[in-house]
């Protein structure tokens, strides 16, 4: 790839800019073809992705038997209550064509004997309908075949390195984007014109302490689509991965739901299945179940373990290389060893609310992947579903701009930007990053919610940090609809209101405006309790 200087950037383009170098950003680039595109990437392409560290695969109903409406019945299961089942069915009716663009661009999904995709099962499914590489290596696979097929096509032109600040706005519609260069903190901005911009900047886990997503995967896309006025769904459910590994990395390597699938089971530091008592389908049960059973074992004191030992032994070096990798560099052997795990923000099921053609409620921007809601996945995403809204919605965004029309601006509103901007002193990240995960992690309560919002909001108003004011405005929105929504449902446990409310069965519409009321109800109601006399 090449460089680019300031002078490519600061310009008013007709193309149509891509922000993020994910799967949802490199197969909507692709699919827009040969259309001019601009891919801007904060990171190398693939580095940045929590798509190339996905180890299950896609879910697709392509197998003998299966069918996308038992795809579609076991989303809109998991998904508790929220999922909109017109888009679940669509999703997994286009699972197969999507495959196919897939193996077009060079993915070498596993195939059995006959020739046929190999598929495998996982947590929550009725059927065996994972296709995978090699095991647990799908998303690295998926990612180095479309970075070659990127790279291969001319219309493509991909800007690494730089990140986006802010969207700039004119009369309601996008009009171009505030960039930072990555790393160095003392640039200047640069601006880039455009009226039709993608966002597919991925997820949140970053904001969390204990996370299996990348470091770029921080609530970027989320944040300035809010701060820019966007329409924001169901930001308070957060998905944590039962199993990731503790040994001591941020990111946490992660144990992927596979081996649950294959036999291993989950036991204590007394060798016991403690999943057994929690639900029927033991380990097997959905994510949030999972998540809070190993979380209360770890909170009593006993630990939590994923034991292979029988149902893989010695097999697990080549069924799941990139897991054995991982424990064998920490000094534990699987195959022999039961394995230290924790729950893990791991992926986000809310973000910027879309249609079915992945449009915003702004008018000239889309957003595809997880930084995007598009109630396929309701209160809790179903095992590998992620990658196969991605590579849909993509498609979808592409077929939606490919019959437009797109003008260059005439000028930027800059009125809003600020122009300060330091290096995110260590400690604040990491003071924030323990707040999300105290108070707004698996199991949550409206004090320490309130708390929370209450300091975000404090962070979003008065730090001249970018950076850190894009993360505050993200952990804003989740904390100040987790702590507005008075029951559990999936994903979202609280502790106070520990049962499903049906009255509550409808999906979270919010802005940045509403969150910011929100923690202004909450501080005035703090300060009225500490004016009154002790004994009121």
């Amino acid at each position: 790839m090449l460089n680019h200087d300031h002078d490519d950037l600061t310009r008013s383009t007709d193309d149509v800019v891509i922000v993020g170098g994910g799967l949802a950003g490199l197969f909507c680039a692709l699919k827009l073809a040969p259309r001019p595109v601009t891919v801007i990437s904060a990171a190398p392409l693939g580095q940045g992705a929590s798509t190339a560290w996905a180890q299950g695969g896609i879910a697709a109903a392509v197998a003998e038997g299966d069918s996308a409406e038992a795809h579609a019945a076991d989303t809109i299961a998991a998904g508790a209550g929220l999922v909109d089942e017109a888009v679940a069915l669509g999703l997994a009716r286009e699972a197969g064509a999507r495959i196919r663009d897939l193996l077009h661009y060079g993915v070498p999904f596993d195939r059995d004997l006959e020739g046929k995709l190999a598929v495998s099962r996982e947590a929550a499914h009725s059927a065996r309908r994972i296709v995978h590489v090699r095991g647990d290596m799908a998303g690295k696979a998926i990612m180095s075949a479309l970075i070659e097929a990127v790279r291969a096509t001319p219309s493509i032109r991909v800007i690494e390195g730089y990140a986006a600040e802010a969207l700039l706005t004119e009369d309601g519609a996008v009009a171009g984007l505030q960039l930072r260069k990555v790393g160095d903190a003392a640039a200047n901005r640069v601006t880039m014109a455009s009226r039709t911009v993608v966002l597919a900047t991925g997820g949140i886990g970053h904001l969390y302490a204990v996370t299996t997503n990348p470091p770029e995967a921080s609530g970027l896309g989320l944040a300035i689509a809010a701060r820019a006025g966007a329409v924001i769904a169901d930001p308070e459910f957060v998905q944590f991965h039962p199993t990731a590994i503790m040994v001591g990395r941020d990111p946490a390597p992660l144990a992927t739901e596979a081996l649950r699938g294959e036999g291993a089971t989950l036991i204590n530091d007394k060798g016991e299945r403690f999943m057994l008592a929690r639900h029927r389908l033991a380990e097997l049960a959905p994510r949030d179940v999972v998540a809070r059973g190993v979380f209360a074992e770890i909170a009593a004191g006993h630990g939590a373990y994923l034991d292979a030992r029988d149902a893989l032994g010695a097999h697990f070096a080549e069924k799941f290389p990139t897991v054995y990798a991982s424990c064998i560099a920490a000094g534990i052997d699987p195959a022999t060893q039961p394995i230290p795990v924790a729950p893990a923000a791991h992926y986000h099921m809310g973000g910027i609310l879309v249609d079915d053609h992945g449009r915003t409620s702004l008018t000239g921007l889309w957003a595809g992947g997880e930084v995007s809601s598009t109630g396929a996945h309701g209160a809790n995403r179903l095992a590998s579903n992620s990658l196969l809204e991605a590579v849909v919605f993509a498609a979808r965004i592409a077929e939606d701009i490919g019959g437009r029309m797109i003008t260059k601006p005439t000028r930027l509103l800059l009125t809003s930007v600020r122009e300060r901007n330091g290096a995110m002193p260590a400690r604040s990240e990491q003071t924030f990053r323990s707040m999300m995960t105290s108070h707004v992690g698996v199991i949550r309560d409206g004090e320490r919610l309130a708390e929370a919002v209450r300091s975000f909001a404090a962070i979003e108003r008065e730090t001249a940090n970018i950076a850190l004011r894009n993360m505050a405005t993200t952990a804003l929105l989740v904390a100040a609809s987790a702590w507005a929504r008075r029951e559990s449902r999936g994903g979202h446990y609280r502790i106070d209101y520990p049962t499903e409310k049906p009255a509550l069965a409808h999906r979270t519409m919010t802005t940045l405006a509403a969150a910011r009321e929100i923690a202004a109800s909450l501080s005035e109601r703090t300060l009225t309790r500490s004016a009154q006399p002790m004994n009121a």
